[in-house]
């Protein structure tokens, strides 16, 4: 009986280290999506300026309205 229950904590550690494997890849994952993406709107950026200055100074100035009313109107900050 004994052998039986240490070969059940045996599988539940190897499920426990695929769990931790699993959140790596994951993790991994999730920052290369993040990365990919950001490298695709900085290169969008970089055509529609070339392509349509105007557009992409207006873009732009909304963009950066749209972050300082966000940084003006939330709340300061709790300092520990």
């Amino acid at each position: 009986m004994e052998r039986f229950l240490q070969y059940l904590d045996d599988i539940d550690d190897l499920v426990g280290v695929l769990g931790l494997l699993y959140e790596r890849i994951r993790i991994f994952a999730l920052t290369l999506g993040v990365l990919m993406l950001a490298l695709c709107v900085a290169v969008g950026a970089m055509w529609l300026a070339l392509v349509h200055p105007p557009v992409s100074l207006a873009i732009g100035t909304l963009l950066f309205v749209a972050l300082l009313y966000r940084t003006v109107t939330s709340p300061p900050l709790r300092s520990i």
